[in-house]
């Protein structure tokens, strides 16, 4: 089975290439010739991740899932949120975003988050299908780790003693919100198709 994720994420693809049974083929935007940035318009995780899948479907007609993914601080009141990506301007540059979340932290207790991932499907003849993965955690004082991408540098997993940048990819995978909302589309699929 030949799947597109809605992605040029590199960082991504691989993440979600490592928990595919070996049975789905994951390409990618660039692999069907896709050079458009999808626009993420929408208000909110669920309606970013649904543009991007309803793009690829419209556009290409290839079978397609897309994500977006939100990291929600409670005493900001679920900031940066959709905005995550673009959270200190639209260079959407992973450091100038963990800097600003700092300082807008900077006097705060409350330093609980979590991140949120939706997984939206769109296949054959099935009706549009959403998978979600949140998992809990807290934003650290300051940057650890090289491994990962966006804020896993100063993101601690309720449990965990480390951030998610000092996980290998498959330790971050099997518990983070990615990899919870990745496990559901491969079980849907697996009961659907396989």
């Amino acid at each position: 089975m030949k799947l597109v994720f809605a992605s040029n994420n590199k960082n991504k693809i691989k993440e979600i290439q490592l928990l595919m049974p070996k049975h789905i083929e994951i390409l990618s935007l660039e692999e069907i010739g896709c050079t458009v940035d999808i626009p993420e318009t929408a208000a909110t995780i669920e309606g970013n991740a649904i543009l991007k899948a309803n793009y690829v479907t419209t556009h290409f007609g290839y079978n397609c899932f897309a994500d977006d993914t939100g990291l929600e601080v409670e005493i900001l009141n679920g900031e940066p949120g959709v905005f995550s990506a673009r959270y200190a301007g639209q260079q959407k540059n992973d450091d100038d975003n963990m800097n600003f979340l700092l300082k807008n932290l900077k006097d705060k207790t409350n330093r609980k988050a979590q991140f949120k991932t939706v997984i939206v499907l769109n296949i054959k003849e099935q009706p549009q299908q959403l998978f979600e993965g949140i998992i809990k955690g807290e934003i650290i004082h300051d940057k650890i780790g090289s491994n990962g991408f966006g804020y896993d540098p100063i993101f601690v997993a309720n449990g965990y003693t480390k951030t998610f940048a000092e996980l290998s990819i498959k330790e971050k995978s099997k518990i983070s919100h990615r990899g919870i909302a990745v496990q559901q589309l491969i079980t849907f699929l697996q009961k659907t198709f396989l």
